[in-house]
Protein backbone atom coordinates (compact mmCIF):
# COMPACT_ATOMS: atom_id res chain seq x y z
CA UNK A 1 0.00 0.00 0.00
CA UNK A 2 1.30 3.49 -0.91
CA UNK A 3 1.80 6.52 1.30
CA UNK A 4 -0.76 8.64 -0.52
CA UNK A 5 -2.90 10.21 2.21
CA UNK A 6 -5.33 13.07 2.42
CA UNK A 7 -3.61 16.10 3.91
CA UNK A 8 -4.96 17.88 6.95
CA UNK A 9 -5.64 21.62 6.93
CA UNK A 10 -2.61 22.03 9.19
CA UNK A 11 -0.42 20.49 6.43
CA UNK A 12 -1.22 23.36 4.06
CA UNK A 13 1.62 25.80 3.44
CA UNK A 14 0.15 29.22 2.66
CA UNK A 15 1.63 31.07 -0.30
CA UNK A 16 1.58 34.84 -0.41
CA UNK A 17 1.61 35.01 -4.21
CA UNK A 18 -1.25 36.80 -5.91
CA UNK A 19 -2.07 37.18 -9.58
CA UNK A 20 -2.74 40.59 -11.12
CA UNK A 21 -6.46 39.79 -11.12
CA UNK A 22 -9.17 41.83 -9.45
CA UNK A 23 -12.88 41.08 -9.36
CA UNK A 24 -15.77 43.51 -9.61
CA UNK A 25 -18.83 41.81 -8.13
CA UNK A 26 -21.74 44.03 -9.16
CA UNK A 27 -25.27 43.30 -7.95
CA UNK A 28 -24.39 39.80 -6.70
CA UNK A 29 -27.25 39.65 -4.19
CA UNK A 30 -26.82 36.22 -2.62
CA UNK A 31 -24.46 36.41 0.39
CA UNK A 32 -23.38 32.80 -0.07
CA UNK A 33 -22.19 33.62 -3.60
CA UNK A 34 -20.19 36.55 -2.21
CA UNK A 35 -18.69 34.21 0.38
CA UNK A 36 -17.76 31.80 -2.39
CA UNK A 37 -16.04 34.64 -4.29
CA UNK A 38 -13.88 35.31 -1.23
CA UNK A 39 -13.02 31.63 -0.89
CA UNK A 40 -12.16 31.33 -4.60
CA UNK A 41 -10.10 34.53 -4.44
CA UNK A 42 -8.15 33.26 -1.46
CA UNK A 43 -7.53 29.87 -3.09
CA UNK A 44 -6.51 31.20 -6.50
CA UNK A 45 -4.56 34.32 -5.50
CA UNK A 46 -6.88 37.14 -6.59
CA UNK A 47 -5.38 40.43 -5.43
CA UNK A 48 -8.62 42.30 -4.64
CA UNK A 49 -12.41 42.14 -4.80
CA UNK A 50 -14.61 45.19 -5.37
CA UNK A 51 -18.21 44.90 -4.15
CA UNK A 52 -20.73 47.26 -5.73
CA UNK A 53 -24.42 47.82 -6.32
CA UNK A 54 -26.62 45.48 -4.29
CA UNK A 55 -23.74 43.17 -3.38
CA UNK A 56 -23.65 42.51 0.38
CA UNK A 57 -20.39 43.24 2.19
CA UNK A 58 -18.69 41.82 5.27
CA UNK A 59 -19.30 41.59 8.11
CA UNK A 60 -22.04 39.08 7.39
CA UNK A 61 -22.52 35.67 8.99
CA UNK A 62 -23.68 34.20 5.68
CA UNK A 63 -20.63 35.53 3.84
CA UNK A 64 -18.28 34.39 6.63
CA UNK A 65 -19.73 30.89 6.80
CA UNK A 66 -19.47 30.26 3.05
CA UNK A 67 -16.10 31.99 2.74
CA UNK A 68 -14.70 29.99 5.67
CA UNK A 69 -13.51 33.35 7.04
CA UNK A 70 -11.36 34.15 3.98
CA UNK A 71 -12.82 37.67 3.91
CA UNK A 72 -10.24 38.30 6.66
CA UNK A 73 -7.40 37.58 4.22
CA UNK A 74 -8.58 38.77 0.82
CA UNK A 75 -8.32 42.50 0.16
CA UNK A 76 -11.72 43.97 -0.68
CA UNK A 77 -13.44 47.30 -1.00
CA UNK A 78 -17.08 48.38 -1.12
CA UNK A 79 -17.48 50.73 -4.09
CA UNK A 80 -20.24 53.30 -4.50
CA UNK A 81 -19.51 54.19 -8.13
CA UNK A 82 -18.64 51.15 -10.23
CA UNK A 83 -18.29 53.22 -13.42
CA UNK A 84 -15.65 55.48 -11.87
CA UNK A 85 -13.86 52.39 -10.53
CA UNK A 86 -13.61 50.88 -14.02
CA UNK A 87 -12.36 54.18 -15.44
CA UNK A 88 -9.69 54.36 -12.70
CA UNK A 89 -8.61 50.74 -13.26
CA UNK A 90 -8.38 51.45 -17.00
CA UNK A 91 -6.02 54.36 -16.23
CA UNK A 92 -3.94 51.88 -14.18
CA UNK A 93 -3.66 49.67 -17.30
CA UNK A 94 -6.04 46.94 -16.18
CA UNK A 95 -7.74 45.02 -18.97
CA UNK A 96 -11.45 45.10 -18.19
CA UNK A 97 -12.98 41.70 -18.94
CA UNK A 98 -16.69 41.00 -18.53
CA UNK A 99 -17.71 37.40 -17.88
CA UNK A 100 -20.95 37.21 -19.85
CA UNK A 101 -22.29 35.45 -22.92
CA UNK A 102 -23.11 38.08 -25.54
CA UNK A 103 -23.26 38.39 -29.32
CA UNK A 104 -19.58 39.48 -29.28
CA UNK A 105 -18.18 37.38 -26.42
CA UNK A 106 -15.36 34.98 -27.07
CA UNK A 107 -14.99 31.55 -25.48
CA UNK A 108 -12.80 31.71 -22.38
CA UNK A 109 -10.36 29.11 -23.70
CA UNK A 110 -9.74 31.27 -26.79
CA UNK A 111 -8.94 34.40 -24.77
CA UNK A 112 -5.27 35.31 -25.27
CA UNK A 113 -3.65 37.84 -22.95
CA UNK A 114 -0.09 39.07 -22.83
CA UNK A 115 2.03 37.80 -19.93
CA UNK A 116 1.74 40.13 -16.91
CA UNK A 117 -1.56 41.62 -18.09
CA UNK A 118 -3.48 43.12 -15.19
CA UNK A 119 -7.14 42.06 -15.25
CA UNK A 120 -10.36 43.25 -13.67
CA UNK A 121 -12.97 40.53 -14.16
CA UNK A 122 -16.52 41.84 -14.03
CA UNK A 123 -19.14 39.52 -12.56
CA UNK A 124 -22.82 40.39 -12.76
CA UNK A 125 -26.12 39.65 -11.14
CA UNK A 126 -27.21 36.06 -10.70
CA UNK A 127 -30.44 36.86 -12.56
CA UNK A 128 -29.59 39.51 -15.15
CA UNK A 129 -25.84 39.12 -15.69
CA UNK A 130 -23.39 41.95 -16.30
CA UNK A 131 -25.20 45.28 -16.68
CA UNK A 132 -25.22 47.15 -20.01
CA UNK A 133 -23.22 50.04 -18.57
CA UNK A 134 -20.43 47.68 -17.49
CA UNK A 135 -20.52 45.71 -20.74
CA UNK A 136 -20.01 49.00 -22.58
CA UNK A 137 -16.84 49.68 -20.55
CA UNK A 138 -15.34 46.21 -20.99
CA UNK A 139 -12.33 45.79 -23.26
CA UNK A 140 -13.26 42.13 -23.79
CA UNK A 141 -16.31 40.04 -23.08
CA UNK A 142 -15.73 36.33 -22.59
CA UNK A 143 -17.94 33.37 -21.76
CA UNK A 144 -17.64 29.79 -20.65
CA UNK A 145 -19.05 27.57 -23.40
CA UNK A 146 -22.02 25.60 -22.08
CA UNK A 147 -22.49 22.06 -23.33
CA UNK A 148 -25.82 21.25 -21.69
CA UNK A 149 -29.33 22.63 -21.96
CA UNK A 150 -28.75 25.57 -19.63
CA UNK A 151 -27.05 28.73 -20.91
CA UNK A 152 -25.50 29.77 -17.60
CA UNK A 153 -24.06 28.53 -14.31
CA UNK A 154 -23.72 29.81 -10.78
CA UNK A 155 -21.76 33.07 -10.68
CA UNK A 156 -19.23 31.79 -8.14
CA UNK A 157 -18.64 28.58 -10.11
CA UNK A 158 -18.15 30.60 -13.30
CA UNK A 159 -15.78 32.93 -11.45
CA UNK A 160 -13.67 30.01 -10.25
CA UNK A 161 -13.34 28.60 -13.75
CA UNK A 162 -12.52 32.01 -15.25
CA UNK A 163 -9.95 33.00 -12.62
CA UNK A 164 -8.24 29.62 -12.91
CA UNK A 165 -8.06 29.92 -16.70
CA UNK A 166 -6.86 33.54 -16.58
CA UNK A 167 -4.23 32.87 -13.93
CA UNK A 168 -2.63 30.12 -16.02
CA UNK A 169 -1.59 32.71 -18.59
CA UNK A 170 -0.60 35.72 -16.47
Amino acid sequence: MGTNRQLEHSDHQRKTTTHPIRLLAHNITVPMNVGSLFRISDALGVEKIYLSGDTPTPPSNKIRKTSRSTEKYVDYEAVDNHIELIKELTKQNYSIIALEITSDSIPLQELKLEKDTKVCLILGSENTGVSKDLLALADITTHIPMLGNNSSMNVATACGIAVYELSKNL
